[in-house]
């Protein structure tokens, strides 16, 4: 199969985006033979970020269009989207920089509907600069599901074999409680279930965390275990889905650090975030299941103190990369479920 062409947004540039992708697209020459690489972005700034790493910028090529790239790895081909941004100072939030990272990941979408590309990897942008320039999202992921027009998706994070969803993400923890719903928590089972299907493991079990402590022990401490996540759970498994719980917070999530399991649904952000970051650091990605085209992210923020300095890190991007190249062939099962056409199991 031909490499899928991937979209890299640029992110936020007065962050550390434009290094980490510089660094990922010309130290990394193996990632050419796994996916065609094309940043949505900033030529100047991406210039910028190549010379802070240490590299040429006269490696940096405008293109018109995905089908020009040449996937060669001495060059980082990108498609200029609005203007210059090459002046935006490093590590301080600014509405240029903000509106540049929402207008990258909007043409990225626009070129995914277009069957341009085949994924999108996104280095991180910073959400407030975002909202400085006029686009008040409370993140990537959302942005992306309003592009793509779908209510059904799930935040995964993700280290090797192992992937956290999650119910609710970047809202409060009063309104994620309330959004815990039994249509939410069927919703993402399935996409789960679509999931391990498009990795080729559809007996694979998925356990789901309890929302209260010990799972609410018997309604001891809240009911919302037993009154929405285990009638889901129940009527899941009467479909087919390999699905388990809910059970307690505490020690599903260390077992599936130690192996147990490698599909957990989380109820929160920090419920997944917390002990993923902890054990996995910027050894994990981030990946947005339900949207028509694969997303994977790097599992890090813009880094704004270290930003012009030359040391970010680009391993999360390379694997970013890596696992977008990979789940791009197998995608079509996820957003056949997402968009409620899977069929009958």
């Amino acid at each position: 199969m031909p490499q899928p062409v991937l979209a890299f947004t640029l992110g936020d540039v007065a962050g550390v985006g434009p290094e980490i992708t510089a660094k990922a697209l010309l130290l990394h020459p193996d990632l050419r033979e796994v996916c065609v690489p094309v940043v949505i972005g900033d030529a100047d700034a991406l210039r910028k970020g190549a010379e802070v790493a240490g590299l040429d910028p006269a490696t940096v090529r405008v293109i018109e269009d995905p089908s020009q790239a040449s996937n060669d790895p001495a060059t980082i081909e990108v498609v200029q989207f609005g203007p210059s941004l090459g002046d935006v100072p490093h590590g301080e939030l600014d509405a240029r920089a903000g509106d540049g990272a929402y207008r990258f990941v909007v043409a990225a979408c626009d070129l995914a509907k277009e069957g341009k590309v085949a994924g999108i990897v996104t280095p991180p942008l910073n959400k407030a600069a975002m909202h400085l320039g006029g686009h008040k999202y409370p993140g990537h992921t959302e942005l992306l599901a309003e592009q793509f027009g779908v209510e059904d998706f799930s935040l995964v994070l993700s280290a090797g074999d192992l992937y956290f969803f999650h119910l609710t993400t970047h809202v409060s923890m009063r309104e994620a409680i309330e959004l815990i719903t039994p249509e939410r928590t069927t919703a993402v089972l399935d996409l789960a279930a679509s999931f391990v299907r498009a990795l080729g493991r559809p007996d694979e079990a998925i356990a789901v965390a309890g929302l209260n402590p010990h799972a609410g022990e018997d309604r001891l401490f809240g009911t919302e275990d037993a009154d929405i996540l285990a009638p889901a759970i129940e009527a899941a498994r009467a479909r087919g889905v390999n699905a388990h719980g809910p059970l307690p917070g505490d020690a599903v999530i260390p077992a599936a650090v130690r192996g147990k399991w490698n599909i957990v649904i989380c109820c929160y952000h920090d419920q997944g975030h917390a002990p993923f970051k902890a054990v996995y650091g910027n050894d994990g990605v981030n990946i947005t299941v339900g949207l028509p085209v694969v997303r994977v992210s790097v599992d890090h923020g813009t880094a704004f103190d270290i930003a012009g300095k030359g040391i970010a890190d680009e391993e999360s991007l390379v694997l970013a990369a890596r696992r977008a190249a990979a789940l791009a062939p197998g995608w079509d099962e996820v957003w056949r479920t997402a968009r409620g056409q899977a069929e009958p199991r």
